[in-house]
């Protein structure tokens, strides 16, 4: 986007705004970046998010959404009205989860995790309150995605040859394609959640919002390259967070958890290398300031090792595990020249 379209995006929002909530806008700030579809609006008594979207399908889509689950639900925003393209909501809080976890020790980590991890399921019972199952998208559901979601591991293959063609691709795809029943809000990244001045964490961005299995939204979650937990751990938190009325046993859904991580950390580790090919290795501070792609080595690591653990949980995938631990042992390499080139 070239500056004149940021400035025209800018001042539509801050015109529609004030026209909106009839008082005067004194500032406007872009947490996520100038390239964001929202932005913070700064009013003398209150700020609140003003979002245009490309889509304004998906606006629209984000506004029905939180509109529905608020009687049944304090943690995501309030839809505070969509006029034309643009829709206002709440500000959910500054305290972005992906920076409060980093600067968290151990055990306030594992505390803020489990808010995160009991904040998607309390959202996905208050739909089951709702109609949206009978109105949203079902995410995931044609031949072409499983297709392209399943044979990301294929990317592995380049640092471990050969041993992703031990495992039964059709087999897999039959398993990963779940009919849409549950309510998923999808891109469920640590940088789409903060914690307000009640102490409160909530996600935001429901663009995305629709119908599959459920434990989508946790692989989103636990497959954040940037997240600093453990694989180990977070399985333990969702077994002790898990919610019985999401219609699964626990043991079905952590396999099918397991399952879906295992593609869904693929396609992270694909869009690595991928972004790392085209800009080079970014820091660990602006990827977390600005909720970016986890293009650092670093984080590369972190991603197999999730990989690694969650393939090594299903038989069908087992193979895999291997392939991810192959690319974690490349990762460590880079860190080990990093910090071998720097003296340290």
């Amino acid at each position: 986007m070239t500056s004149s379209s940021r400035k025209k995006r800018l001042a539509l929002v801050v015109k529609t705004a004030e026209h909106h909530f009839g008082k005067t806008v004194r500032r406007v700030t872009a947490p996520g970046g100038d390239g964001r579809a929202s932005y913070k609006i700064h009013f003398d008594d209150q700020s609140v998010f003003g979002t245009l979207r490309p889509n304004f399908r998906r606006t629209h889509l984000e506004a029905h959404v939180l509109k529905r689950l608020e009687p049944h639900c304090d943690l995501i925003p309030r839809c505070l009205g969509v006029e034309g393209e643009i829709m206002f909501q709440s500000d959910v809080g500054g305290r972005r989860l992906n920076l409060e976890i980093h600067t968290a020790g151990a055990e306030g980590r594992e505390a803020i995790a489990a808010e995160a991890v009991r904040a998607i399921f309390s959202i996905q019972s208050a739909a089951r309150k709702t109609d949206l199952h009978e109105r949203l998208p079902h995410l995931g559901n044609n031949p072409a995605w499983v297709d392209n979601f399943v044979n990301g591991v294929r990317a592995l293959e380049p640092f471990s040859p050969d041993r992703t063609g031990k495992v039964d691709v059709n087999e897999l795809k039959e398993m990963i394609a779940k009919p849409g029943r549950q309510f998923v809000k999808w891109d469920c990244r640590s940088g789409n959640a903060a914690i307000g001045t009640d102490n409160v964490l909530r996600w935001f961005d429901f663009e995305y919002s629709g119908l599959r299995h459920g434990a989508e939204d946790l692989a989103w979650l636990i497959g954040d390259e940037a997240w600093p937990l453990s694989p180990q751990t977070m399985l333990d938190i969702v077994t002790s967070e898990f919610d019985p009325g999401c219609g699964h046993s626990l043991e079905d859904y952590l396999a099918y958890l397991s399952l879906y991580l295992t593609f869904h950390s693929a396609q992270r580790f694909k869009l690595i290398i991928k972004e790392a090919k085209k800009r080079g290795w970014q820091s660990k501070n602006r990827i977390r300031k600005y909720d970016d792609a986890g293009v650092h080595p670093e984080f590369g690591a972190q991603i197999c090792l999730v990989g690694t653990f969650f393939a090594a949980r299903n038989k069908a995938t087992a193979p895999i595990a291997k392939d991810f631990e192959a690319a974690r042992q490349m990762f460590l390499g880079l860190i080990l020249n990093s910090l071998e080139g720097t003296g340290s």
